[in-house]
């Protein structure tokens, strides 16, 4: 069994702590909360479990990352796309400069395991590089989970999807 996880970088017009941040900070154990409640959550890292991660991807504070994996592409982008976390979204331009290239990375996992920061950084950097691959995609062209056999897992197809 397989679930999705991904990741959602954002650069912030400022650092956290700055008063035009301050909207969004304060909506931030909100919307994690949500996201928890959420049909389909299974896992995200938290500050307070960076101490086990790469801290040296971490080298700017305007850099933000939401590292989370889901039971399913249809958990994840209802909570994406609809209810709470919509409006976050609706105001991200007051927050966050736009990004070039890709900002959002999906990809398949085992059940059970939960993506580390250069595993997270490796799979975004394939995708802005490569393009969506069954080994990093978006919500604009998805790939199905792994069928394994035996010891070898193998995607079938692409399945392009208008927002």
């Amino acid at each position: 069994m397989y679930h999705i996880a991904q990741v959602n970088m954002a650069y912030a017009l400022a650092p956290l702590g700055d008063p035009r941040l301050a909207a969004f900070a304060a909506q931030l154990d909100q919307i994690y909360a949500f996201a928890e409640a959420s049909p389909g959550f299974i896992w995200r890292l938290k500050a307070e479990d960076l101490s086990s991660f790469s801290r040296d991807l971490l080298t700017d504070e305007r850099l933000f990352a939401t590292i989370s994996v889901w039971s399913s592409i249809e958990a994840l982008r209802a909570f994406t796309y609809r209810g709470e976390h919509v409006q976050i979204m609706r105001r991200r331009r007051e927050w966050f400069v736009p990004l070039k290239g890709a900002y959002i990375a999906l990809w398949w996992v085992p059940a059970g395991h939960t993506p580390d920061l250069d595993e997270v950084k490796e799979r975004m950097d394939y995708l802005r590089l490569h393009g969506p691959t069954p080994f990093a995609f978006s919500f604009s062209q998805t790939f199905p989970a792994p069928i394994t056999g035996g010891d070898k897992a193998e995607s079938i197809g692409s399945v392009s999807i208008n927002e």
